[in-house]
């Protein structure tokens, strides 16, 4: 998906703007919408990118823009120019990836698969499942948009795909089933909530203004749930012609209480996914103080 840029409401953005990116799906804009539109009083106005969340890690992996949600499965490459925000993100129970195919109890053995990102979260799951639950190894993986993945397991042109975001709602529409959900996986064996999304922000910006740029994404989930009617234009505008039913599931499944502040779970679902993948070798090994927010 390529991405496009929108501007806060009073027009073009500042040159004191905070450059941003995150997705056009539900949770991100409902989370942002009063941020974005000057609405969060003393926070620094926003010069928003909306891209794939493929597109933002690569974005965070070459130091691009000041703001950016991400994988979290991300991190380990980006934590010395990125501090991770303690809110604004998406962790969540009962929300995690799914493995769809067209065929029941479809053994994924030397199976395609095709997947949203190699460094996305999801992706992380998946590996760390397939490891236990497909000891003979799926066979290729296949990185495209996570919009095509269902048209593609549809039409035959690979054997299994890997789901994320309103997919999990919608996935019966393409005829396919679902063969197994990463986050149950996680959930059953860690007890630890899913953690999906992070927001990060360059450390180069300084503690006071991470702090600050905190403080107005907490504010922001709080308003929009406050007045979540007047979200709802923005959500509605760019949720690429989502049903307005599942848009409102999304959001309620993605946007939660690990979204206003990580706290003790969140933090621990953090870096149980990332010391897991870690020691399987599909990441970089975490320092001790690499999630500390300043």
């Amino acid at each position: 998906m390529t991405t496009d840029t929108d501007t806060t409401a009073g027009g073009s953005p500042s040159g004191n703007a905070i450059r941003i990116a995150y997705s056009p799906c539900p949770n991100d804009t409902f989370v942002f919408d009063a941020w974005a539109h000057g609405r969060v009083p003393g926070a620094p106005a926003l010069d928003v990118t909306f891209a794939d969340i493929d597109v933002t890690n690569g974005m965070a992996e070459r130091g691009e823009l000041d703001v950016l949600k991400v994988s979290y499965a991300v991190l380990p490459w980006v934590l010395d120019e990125y501090a991770l925000l303690p809110c604004g993100g998406a962790l969540g129970r009962g929300c995690g990836p799914l493995v769809l195919g067209k065929e029941l109890g479809l053994d994924l053995t030397g199976r395609t698969v095709a997947v949203p990102s190699e460094r996305s979260t999801a992706y992380l799951l998946f590996r760390l499942w397939a490891a236990e639950m497909v000891p003979g190894g799926v066979g290729e993986v296949v990185v495209m948009p996570f919009d095509e993945i269902m048209p593609a397991v549809r039409d035959g042109k690979v054997d299994a795909g890997l789901v994320i975001h309103e997919a999990r709602f919608t996935y019966r529409n393409f005829g396919l089933h679902n063969l197994a959900d990463m986050g149950r996986h996680w959930e059953d064996t860690t007890g630890l909530p899913i953690p999906l999304g992070a927001i990060i922000a360059k450390r180069s910006l300084g503690e006071e203004t991470l702090r600050r740029l905190a403080d107005a994404a907490r504010s922001s989930v709080r308003l929009a749930w406050d007045h979540p009617e007047v979200s709802r234009p923005y959500v509605l505008e760019h949720a690429q012609e989502m049903d307005p039913a599942v848009a409102d599931q999304h959001i309620g499944l993605y946007v939660n209480e690990f979204t206003a502040d990580l706290g003790e779970d969140g933090y621990a679902a953090v870096r149980g996914l990332l010391t897991r993948a870690a020691a399987e070798g599909l990441v970089p090994p975490l320092g001790p103080d690499a999630l500390a927010f300043p």
